[in-house]
């Protein structure tokens, strides 16, 4: 996939755990892990919206887009 999900990275950066955010974000661990390994399809932007304010990040931090032709 052209998408790259870079949560795992921010998570990092800010040293918050899955469960930590979990709860920030009000997700589930199973949907949060989904999106954090990039098998996800799509994110609401409401949810992308709530991981930036938890993680203090911007949308383009997350999410990267590669040409894969």
């Amino acid at each position: 996939m052209a998408i790259i999900v870079n949560l795992d990275v921010m998570m990092a950066r800010r040293k918050m755990s899955l469960n930590e955010l979990s709860e920030k974000v009000d997700i589930t661990l199973a949907n949060l892990s989904i999106l954090k390994t990039g098998k996800a399809k799509a994110v609401r932007f409401s949810t992308l919206e709530a991981i930036c304010k938890a993680l203090d990040c911007q949308p383009g931090d997350l999410l990267e887009f590669r040409n894969e032709e």
